[in-house]
């Protein structure tokens, strides 16, 4: 009995896949992501396209595209995605930062202290205004659908020594992508930033061009870069890696609203995938990189402060420079002590 039954559901779900799959669909989100399938952005788009597509009925299809096909960086995909030649895109705070300056508020250091703060943040109206920032100024071309993560906490790494407070910075050549932020963040510190594009970055650490970067754990050992040097990882996690999840505005607002209901529920459920990702994939690579012979160091809370100290020029530095940065800076730290405040009233009762 209870194998025919598993058999009659089975071809019931066959058939119906089947028929969804033969209605043409009614829109077609065509997605992008420049990294490859192992990649926590590529878990949270299988989850948004599945979600999408069974949530509509078969309404909207989603289409994934891997890698470069659409597109090939930043400014490139970001203009797509304003003309309509692509749909859905994700791209890190420097990644969009050209375009959209105030988003690398996201890699200001030490702002939010762990996991759970960082998803209450970003899942509350500071990611609303931020969507209504980047609205105005692509002039409604590019919408914000939420904001994700790709890759864990930043961290300090390096080839060279043990780093247990800033003064163990001074000097080293830390590599940086091009936006000025990270680069006052590590002169801050008293090290070098070195701008290096990330396929460079292996051979870079082997010739001492740089001895050191800003990376989480999942990053460095998919790289494979303690085989370039990189042995010393200080867990100071000084910022959260949010992935940007942006859309075509017109082809968002060209749906009914049931269909809208279905993306945004489908964009929450692609940002608890990107969230769960990075946990599960960080324990391996911590594990694989001590096996490895690597250093992992995690500073004490007054170390902690102490590089929290350190860094705290760079905010004046974004709120004075940075077109918006006082706006969203704001945003920022008054939803980081909103939810400080909730996390620590459930804890209160959570140990009574």
């Amino acid at each position: 009995m209870i194998k025919s039954t598993l058999k009659a559901l089975t071809a019931a779900a066959l058939l119906a896949g089947t028929a969804m799959a033969a209605q043409a669909a009614d829109y077609t989100i065509r997605a992008t992501a420049n990294s490859n399938e192992n990649d926590e952005d590529y878990d949270g788009l299988i989850v948004f396209k599945n979600f999408v597509e069974s949530a509509s009925n078969g309404a909207i299809e989603v289409e994934l595209f891997i890698g470069t096909q659409l597109c090939g960086n930043g400014a490139e995909c970001l203009q797509g995605v304003a003309d309509g030649t692509v749909d859905v895109y994700i791209s890190t705070s420097g990644g969009a930062s050209g375009i959209f300056p105030y988003v690398q508020v996201l890699d200001l250091p030490y702002l939010m202290a762990n996991d759970r703060i960082a998803e209450a943040v970003l899942s509350g109206d500071f990611t609303r205004t931020m969507r209504s920032m980047a609205l105005e100024d692509s002039d409604g071309a590019i919408r914000l659908m939420t904001i994700g993560n790709t890759g864990g906490w930043r961290n300090f790494a390096n080839t060279k020594r043990r780093v247990a407070s800033p003064s163990d910075m001074e000097g080293l050549k830390i590599r940086t992508v091009v936006a000025d932020l990270p680069q006052e963040l590590v002169k801050a510190l008293g090290a070098s930033p070195t701008p290096i594009p990330w396929p460079e970055l292996f051979t870079s650490f082997q010739t001492g061009v740089v001895e050191g970067s800003k990376n989480g754990i999942t990053d460095i050992m998919g790289m494979k870069f303690p085989d370039a040097g990189l042995q010393y990882v200080t867990l100071d996690g000084h910022a959260y890696m949010g992935a940007l999840w942006w859309m075509n505005n017109a082809k968002f607002m060209d749906m009914p609203e049931d269909l809208r209901r279905v993306v945004v529920d489908g964009f929450s459920a692609l940002q608890q995938a990107t969230f769960a990702s990075p946990k599960r994939k960080s324990i391996q690579a911590y594990s694989d990189f001590v096996a490895g012979g690597g250093d992992l160091y995690v500073p004490s809370p007054a170390e902690k402060a102490a590089f929290k100290e350190a860094a705290a020029p760079v905010y004046d530095w974004f709120k004075g420079n940075i077109d918006g940065g006082e706006k969203i800076f704001s945003a920022l730290t008054e939803a980081v002590a909103a939810a400080e405040a909730d996390i620590e009233a459930g804890m209160a009762q959570d140990l009574n």
